[in-house]
């Protein structure tokens, strides 16, 4: 058994991290450049596509709650603390730099044009902003690993069971674009796009926050338990028994509570269970990469998810036109077929993954260079 303070990373993580960008590749390629007229939910085949494509986000959000915390929790033991809070902050600053950087739309500004798609809120900018509440939530808990932990679990459960009250926030359209029911945030677009999908946002900060939560919440149990004997074979056992209940039961569990408290918030949220049947979908990933981690630590894999940033940056120029305006969706649009899109997925999942492996000096250098600006920036707001 590793002596107390010896586990510093959980290897298994980046296998799982590398399962999501992959997964998270092929989806972006597929959704964005299939024809319409293949996208028929009856068909088996696509329609298990869309379920594990559904299955990426979560494991994202929950995957960067858990290594981060267990991280945050590490350094308490190590006296480095503050630095891993430092660190924490200029990430998640980074990481909403970097989104709206992808989007910025550089050569319509040099036109004099500033169409509003700049402000839309993606998957980068929610993890940057999910890393600094996690933060704060650390500070305002007295760095107490059990007050915050539960602080972690309340707040996510709770993101989860009011979904219905900010479900209408906005509502895409089948068949494209976005509209808003019910109640419609208004305000600048800027600060909007965080809570509402009304102008095109992909993500928004609720509900993938308490993802992220939920993730740290586990974070705080490895934390205590990691180094303990059969810590690892009772935990895989536990994620895969709580990720089956969680994703057959919820729905069942939430109606129960909805009748026993007579609450039509708890009802609605079981109506509409999506969220705690992916978390449990996400703990069932967890417990098979946790099984095999042995078999994965060091490996090809493993290096693949460490560069999940550097990928979603390729992946986002080759695939969108980031900053250019020219990629494969601008060459391409939704023409393919589904042997050529699944076709063109693996290529492009495979090209991908090779520019991030052996470009690793050019995004060390570009990664350097930002690190250094948002530095600048949160030293700023310091003072």
């Amino acid at each position: 058994m590793a002596k107390e303070g010896n586990t510093s990373r959980l290897y298994f993580i980046d296998a799982i991290r590398a399962f999501a960008i992959c997964m998270m590749l092929q989806g972006h390629f597929i959704d964005t450049l299939l024809a319409p007229e293949f996208r028929d939910n009856s068909n088996i085949i696509y329609s298990i596509w869309s379920y594990f494509r559904g299955i990426t986000a979560p494991i994202f959000f929950t995957v960067a709650g858990l290594v981060f915390t267990f991280l945050l929790l590490r350094a308490k033991h190590k006296g480095s603390v503050k630095a891993r809070l430092r660190k924490g902050f200029s990430r998640g600053f980074l990481l909403i730099g970097i989104g709206y950087a992808l989007r910025a739309p550089i050569f319509s500004w040099f036109a004099g044009e500033f169409p509003s798609g700049f402000l839309q809120i993606d998957v980068l900018h929610c993890i940057g902003l999910s890393l600094i509440f996690t933060v704060l939530l650390y500070l305002v808990s007295f760095q107490k690993p059990a007050v915050f932990g539960t602080l972690l679990f309340i707040i996510a459960t709770a993101i989860f069971i009011t979904e219905p009250l900010y479900r209408s926030f906005g509502i895409r359209i089948p068949g494209g674009g976005y509209t808003c029911e019910g109640y419609c945030p208004d305000g600048p677009k800027f600060l909007v796009n965080w809570i509402s999908k009304g102008n095109g946002s992909v993500f928004t900060i609720i509900p993938w926050y308490g993802y992220m939560a939920y993730g740290a919440f586990i974070a705080t149990i490895f934390d205590k338990y990691v180094n303990r004997s059969k810590f690892k074979i009772s935990t895989v056992a536990a994620f895969m028994v709580s990720g089956l209940l969680l994703s057959v039961y919820s729905t069942q569990f939430l109606q129960w509570l909805g009748a026993l408290l007579d609450n039509q918030l708890v009802k609605d949220a079981a109506n509409y269970n999506y969220l705690f049947q992916r978390l449990g979908n996400v703990f069932i990933i967890i417990s098979l990469f946790y099984m095999l981690e042995r078999y994965l630590k060091g490996s090809v894999i493993a290096r693949i998810g460490q560069k999940t940033l550097s990928i979603y940056v390729i992946h986002f120029a080759i695939l969108y036109g980031a900053i250019i305006g020219l990629g494969l969706y601008q060459l391409f649009g939704k023409t393919l077929t589904p042997w050529q899109a699944a076709g063109g997925a693996i290529v492009f999942v495979i090209c991908v993954n090779i520019i991030a492996l052996y470009g690793g000096r050019t995004n060390a250098f570009f990664y350097s260079h930002l690190r250094k600006f948002t530095k600048k920036i949160t030293d700023g707001f310091k003072s």
